[in-house]
């Protein structure tokens, strides 16, 4: 036995080391996370409450597929997901190639202003954009001084103008945490290359097609994964920005399971299903972009 210690190598002991600090937040890791997550599998199968839930099988999921505010929420999600994600993640590109300019003056300060969204709280700005696009809010108010219109139009009352301005909210928040992540990517390309493209002629198009887009696709990727990956469990913008409305027609598929948790009569077996229901299509989006965008042999 103490020859056996005595033989270890400095990358056995290493390695042992390693997983004595890993095992704490494993440990964590599978209790609060996988654990309750396998639980909620469980659950997915069954109804009702406490002593009186009952094993229903799939019988969760096929109700899921005939509810028509399950239907609309999932709609919902994509529509924001399909509208909202491609143009945040062009506006964020867009914006990184221009502050990465070296002639560029007050860039730090361009960066911060538009990053700064990012930082607000949720709340906060769900708040804020209820009193912009309010029937007696700064938009209306603009609106009808340029003679669009003659009275306040009710924004959030409205099921398509509601989802508008949740796609616009998402926009304004997120576009320059995606931003800074374009940002770090093009630090890493020699400003060279652009030099020497525009030595050959290459237009600022040109040079963003040919040579930003190529060479961050790898960073493109992640936003994008991250992008729909929240876009699916969007929950704050619905509960607090519309409230779900008018009529549901805001509602995402998160802020439906909180209802069917916490708001209606408790149903943790239905509630269950949708979230799986999410997982798996973010498990599914995700590999779908993988295999679409990383095209290494």
């Amino acid at each position: 036995m103490v020859r056996l210690k005595k033989n270890r190598t400095l990358g056995q002991k290493q390695s042992r080391a390693g997983w004595i600090f890993l095992a704490p937040a494993v440990l964590l890791l599978v209790i609060m996370s996988f654990v309750p997550m396998i639980q909620a599998l469980f659950l997915s199968f069954r109804t009702g409450l406490g002593a009186a839930m009952k094993w229903t099988g799939a019988g969760n999921y096929i109700r899921m597929f005939q509810d028509p505010i399950f239907v609309q929420a999932l709609t919902n999600n994509f529509t924001y997901l399909l509208i909202q994600v491609p143009v945040m993640l062009i506006l964020a590109l867009i914006l990184a190639s221009l502050l990465n300019k070296k002639e560029l003056r007050f860039k730090g300060l361009f960066r911060t202003a538009i990053f700064l969204p990012c930082a607000t709280s949720l709340v906060s700005y769900a708040v804020i954009f209820r009193s912009l696009f309010a029937i007696d809010g700064l938009v209306n108010t603009v609106l009808i001084k340029l003679g669009f219109f003659t009275t306040g139009y009710n924004f959030l009352g409205h099921p398509n103008s509601a989802r508008v301005v949740i796609i616009l909210a998402l926009i304004w928040r997120w576009t320059g945490y995606n931003m800074v992540f374009y940002l770090a990517g093009l630090q890493n390309i020699e400003y060279s290359v652009y030099e020497a493209a525009k030595i050959d002629g290459a237009s600022p198009l040109q040079c963003l097609l040919r040579i930003t887009i190529p060479l961050l696709k790898p960073m493109i990727l992640l936003t994008a994964i991250m992008s729909t990956n929240g876009t699916l469990q969007l929950f704050d913008e619905s509960v607090n920005l519309t409230y779900g409305g008018p009529a549901n027609a805001t509602i995402t598929m998160s802020h439906y399971i909180y209802n069917v948790s916490f708001k209606y009569v408790p149903n943790f077996g239905y509630a269950a299903a949708m979230s799986y229901v999410i997982l798996i299509l973010v498990a599914l989006l995700a590999y779908i972009q993988l295999k679409v965008g990383d095209k290494r042999d």
